[in-house]
């Protein structure tokens, strides 16, 4: 007899091809049964539409159906399956089902009728739901904005632009990932690291160590090697991802997108992707990101002269008086082991991973109200992968399953990332997401272990994670993460400041030699170095957001390495960047998030406000964790975000608490 577990097993492993020639059947079977769905929607004359056989039947199409879970599922393989051909069969798999959608969904003048046609009926639409209307009145305006209003002649080349601008924002991703650069060094070439770390190391036949660009790689030689040649060297070859390669495909897509917003009547690429977000335009962003910049500047000219004035012996000023680029982070973090007894290598002695995992659930489920159980799953693309069962815990009802695979291998998504493979909706069983990192894996002496940074990530890759499986709407296409781009990075931006409350911190830190918690005086050391580079970090933050919108500002032909530099000695000026640096190549949300990269620092203000309301109530009170779920995570994007804030907190949101979480604000 299979017992239940054992069905959601199979369920789940079932989601995921396994072979070149099932993601080819499927895709094609997908294909043929949504082309189905769209011709009996269509087919259906004016008066006998309904919300349930048009709008309804559309939501789901888009949303729940086969096809689109099959899409997500190829995202997931070709991001994480060490299988080439599997990588292979599954992006040719992505490119045909979005072909599919630009030709027969989002293009589609017979379905816009259809859907604008019954929208057109009052008597109809009276009697519908708010979360029914506005999805009705944002779908037929994605419509407009896609130019079905537009003649012909301009449709089809909004469609081709659409295809072709699909095709290129996958082959920039897959580009990040697929890069295996490394550089050669000699044992005595990375002095200041951990011995431990060292034997994890890849070495040449003459016993040369191989530096790889994966992140636990590259963050404990740039925090912690004392030679400046390595660090250099590593620097640059990581920040030359996807380079050259991805500098062509960065120009087609620039000007590719700049086409298409002006065939849409749009000015350029980034006042067609602001138009539906709570920003609204370009104008906007950057009226914010330059307040922002400039609120952090006063505190950024500080640290420099503070980091600049105590350099460590293998670290010296540039020849204008600013700090190497690949130097900043060992600089930093010797300053903390100097000035804050802080040594990220012996906190990171306190977070366990899999501890660090157990404690994280157990603040969730105190929170939140619900119960995980974590287990081992077969049949998927690594032996890695772990999956968490989420339950309600006062109804014991399974509402999602979730995915973690947490260490790095080659040919691996690079960063972190949460994936929804099926969305959270009522009365439609289970979700399916997925957690993606790359922390340190166990070696034969120590468990893997986390620095303080890794630690923040899981809790911002679960806190998507969170959204994705609470965030259950009646309407698919709304569900969990699926809100405005300026919105979706809150909830996980919010849940990451559990990290710096001093009665959390100490509740899931363990010495993984003796058990004991973090001392207090560490850990007081640790929320007060939360401040200690924040302007940097503000300022830096701005850049790559002033970075994104310039390349969709008006214009199509753009040099991507002129704004770059040009941008770098404007807003980073206490930094001295390599000539050879090209790190716009591996910058992925280019593609993903396009001109929407400031959607960070927007939400975070949110975040921290939203945190602070909260922390009055207590932090693991399920009374307040039971409001938030109710008025922000349940609804997700089926209202508008402004609205959900102000009902939350009772008010309008400020920037009051972001002011002073950064250090920017003297609290009262």
């Amino acid at each position: 007899m299979i017992n239940n577990n054992s069905k959601h097993k199979f369920f789940i492993a079932n989601l995921f091809p396994k072979s070149p020639e099932q993601i080819s059947n499927l895709v094609k079977q997908y294909i043929s049964e949504s082309q189905k769905t769209i011709e009996n929607i269509v087919s259906l004359k004016d008066d006998q539409r309904t919300f349930a056989n048009t709008v309804k039947v559309f939501d789901t199409l888009c949303a729940l159906s086969n096809v689109s879970t099959l899409s997500s599922a190829l995202t997931a393989l070709e991001m994480l399956s060490p299988k080439e051909e599997i990588r292979k069969a599954a992006y040719q798999g992505i490119i045909e089902i979005q072909r599919f959608w630009v030709d027969n969904i989002s293009n589609n003048v017979k379905l816009y009728n259809a859907l604008k046609t019954y929208a057109q009926s009052k008597e109809k639409t009276k009697k519908l739901t708010e979360e029914e209307k506005y999805f009705l009145a944002e779908t037929l305006k994605d419509f407009k904005r896609s130019g079905l209003d537009l003649p012909k002649d301009k449709r089809e080349k909004v469609k081709k632009l659409q295809k072709e601008l699909a095709e290129l924002g996958l082959a920039f991703e897959t580009n990040i990932a697929a890069d295996q650069s490394h550089i050669i060094v000699s044992e005595d070439e990375l002095e200041g690291l951990d011995k431990d770390f060292i034997a994890t190391l890849q070495k040449t036949d003459d016993d040369k160590i191989i530096l790889g660009i994966d992140y636990p790689t590259y963050f404990n030689v740039m925090d912690n090697c004392n030679v400046e040649s390595t660090r250099k060297k590593l620097y640059i070859t990581f920040n030359n991802r996807a380079y050259p390669k991805n500098e062509e495909i960065l120009k087609q897509i620039i000007e590719k997108r700049d086409e298409l917003a002006n065939t849409l009547g749009f000015a350029s690429y980034a006042q067609l992707d602001l138009d539906s977000e709570m920003a609204k335009n370009p104008d906007i962003a950057e009226t914010f990101l330059n307040d922002l910049y400039e609120k952090a500047a006063a505190k950024t000219k500080k640290e420099f002269e503070t980091l600049s004035s105590e350099l460590p012996k293998s670290a010296e000023l540039a020849d204008d008086k600013t700090i190497k680029a690949w130097d900043m982070r060992y600089i930093k973090n010797q300053h903390k082991k100097k000035h804050f007894a802080i040594d990220e290598q012996k906190i990171a002695e306190y977070f366990p991973l899999e501890h660090t995992i157990k404690e994280l659930l157990h603040i969730y489920e105190q929170f939140f109200n619900l119960t995980f159980k974590q287990s081992k799953i077969a049949g998927l693309w690594h032996e890695d992968i772990q999956l968490i069962d989420v339950y309600k815990t006062k109804t014991n009802e399974l509402i999602g399953h979730l995915l973690i695979d947490l260490h790095p291998r080659p040919n691996k998504y690079s960063h972190a990332c949460q994936l929804t493979v099926v969305p959270s909706v009522k009365n439609h069983g289970p979700s399916v997401c997925l957690v993606v990192a790359n922390f340190p894996k166990s070696t034969a002496n120590k468990p893997s272990l986390l620095k303080i940074n890794d630690v923040e990530t899981f809790f911002h890759e679960f806190g998507h994670a969170i959204h994705a499986i609470l965030g259950r709407t009646n309407i698919a296409s709304f569900s969990g993460t699926s809100v405005k781009t300026d919105f979706v990075e809150m909830p996980s931006q919010m849940l990451e400041e559990w990290l710096y409350d001093k009665g959390i911190i100490k509740k899931k830190s363990s010495d993984y030699k003796t058990g004991k918690p973090l001392p207090d005086k560490i850990i007081d050391k640790i929320i007060a170095l939360k401040q200690f580079d924040s302007g940097d970090f503000l300022q830096r933050q701005c850049y790559l957001s002033q970075l994104a919108l310039a390349y969709f500002k008006p214009g199509a032909s753009k040099d991507p390495k002129n704004i770059f530099d040009s941008l770098q000695s404007k807003m980073r000026k206490h930094v001295a960047y390599a000539p050879e640096d090209n790190m716009y190549a591996s910058f992925g949300h280019l593609s993903g998030y396009g001109a929407r990269y400031y959607s960070y620092m927007w939400s975070k203000v949110y975040a921290l406000d939203l945190f602070n309301h909260i922390k009055q109530y207590g932090l693991l009170n399920p009374a307040i964790g039971q409001k938030y779920i109710d008025e922000i995570l349940a609804k997700g994007g089926s209202e508008d975000p402004n609205n959900l804030l102000k009902n939350f907190l009772g008010r309008k949101p400020n920037e009051k608490a972001f002011l002073e979480n950064m250090g920017l604000l003297k609290k009262e």
